[in-house]
């Protein structure tokens, strides 16, 4: 397992998925090179001081490093954005929430839906009103 060094790294996965915990965020994102499972981790300033914001880092690096690889899928980037409550939060609790929240990443993402509101189908064409004045779906 490798870490992310780079800023465009960083900041390519924060467009991919996320799975949100008490302690954390994941972001993950599959990546089209054949290498190795790269992990980043940041922290804000606004979880505290240097000292709470280098120990929230410190917990979140030993809690992935505990996790199984096999949990992670090969070819994949992923960020830990530690929260505040990483500082105070039991640690078998946290090793949890991040098996949870890997699983929650490799799951197909639901498609979205959308309620066409401009009166025309699919295609563009307009639709005839409904005998009540509002548009059919």
């Amino acid at each position: 397992m490798d870490r992310l060094r780079q800023r465009a790294d960083f900041l390519a996965v924060a467009n991919g998925a996320r799975a949100n915990t008490a302690a954390f965020v994941l972001q993950g994102r599959r990546r089209d090179d054949q290498g190795p499972i790269r992990v980043g981790y940041t922290v804000t300033k606004k979880n505290g001081t240097a000292t709470e914001r280098n120990r929230i880092r410190r917990r979140l690096r030993e809690v992935m490093r505990r996790v199984d690889a096999v949990f992670m899928r090969p070819h994949h980037d992923y960020v830990l954005v530690g929260r505040r409550d990483a500082l105070t939060r039991d640690f078998a609790t946290m090793i949890d929430d991040l098996r949870s929240a890997l699983r929650r990443l490799d799951r197909p993402a639901a498609p979205k839906t959308s309620i066409n509101t401009s009166g025309n189908d699919k295609a563009g064409n307009k639709r005839a009103p409904n005998p009540n004045g509002m548009t059919r779906p």
